[in-house]
């Protein structure tokens, strides 16, 4: 993805794909016209202080040769480092088009001139993106294996770590708590911030924990968790791709590169 420099180009955007050039990049500013009747140009501040332009394209639009459509989520590299690029791009894109109207008055939203906020004229009211807490733990027991889980809407075969949403009035690490005891029966010891990464699918920033085991048997919730058990190296059923920060935290526990070893008491 590193192709993908903000400067002197433009994000293209429609649904939920990002459209490129064959050759790969960014499209030129001279491509901004014409190219896709019926789309909105905006702009947006980087995290380095400058402004990249972004096109949001309609989503039945055709492509023009030398153009092709990719999903956004299969070809964003991991962001934990780094600025987050076309994933800041492409949840600001999204976000338009979800808050087009005032969310108090019903009146029609303009952007403010920095690019990441929206105001009403008629009510004043200003709306900045949606961003939605959600935690995603790794759990050793301390046998050198890893609690795995298969979620209803996961490819078949496929398994990860425990994840859920933040409630109102929650801490993250009270949302692993709960999460883990509500999926899969489990209680938790020793729980570790370990990193975090934006995730606009649709608008969550994902926070990743490490966290010990301390008792309980595993009882899959049958609602959103189907199977789940401990998993060592030389076992590891299929795992997401690279490029999340679950699968991360994965590959960090392979290395023993976690920043905490946990041991059982």
């Amino acid at each position: 993805m590193a192709s993908f420099n903000a400067q002197d180009g433009a994000f293209f955007f429609s649904g939920s794909s990002i459209l490129t050039r064959d050759g790969g990049g960014l499209a030129s500013p001279p491509d901004l016209a014409g190219e896709f009747p019926g789309s909105v140009t905006f702009r947006v501040s980087d995290l380095s202080g400058g402004t990249v332009a972004c096109v949001d394209v309609p989503e039945n639009a055709a492509l023009p040769p030398g153009w092709k459509s990719e999903e956004v989520r299969r070809i964003l590299p991991l962001v934990l480092e780094d600025s987050a690029g076309p994933l800041r791009a492409f949840h600001f894109a999204q976000w338009r088009r979800d808050s087009a109207f005032c969310g108090t008055c019903g009146g029609p939203n303009r952007d403010c001139e920095d690019g990441t906020s929206r105001f009403c004229p008629a009510c004043g009211r200003v709306e900045f993106p949606r961003i939605t807490p959600a935690i995603i733990v790794l759990i050793e027991n301390g046998s050198g294996e890893i609690l795995l889980a298969r979620n209803r809407k996961f490819a078949p075969g496929m398994y990860s770590l425990v994840a859920g949403f933040t409630e109102a009035g929650e801490t993250l690490e009270q949302t692993v708590i709960r999460e883990v005891r509500e999926e899969v029966g489990l209680e938790l010891a020793d729980i570790r911030y370990e990193a975090s990464q934006p995730w606009p699918f649709p608008a969550s920033l994902m926070v990743g924990f490490s966290a010990r085991y301390s008792g309980g048997e595993i009882r899959p919730d049958g609602v959103e968790i189907e199977d789940a058990g401990w998993f060592g190296p030389a076992g590891l059923p299929k795992l997401p791709g690279p490029g999340s920060v679950g699968r991360l935290l994965i590959d960090r526990w392979l290395g023993g590169q976690l920043r905490h070893t946990h041991s059982q008491k």
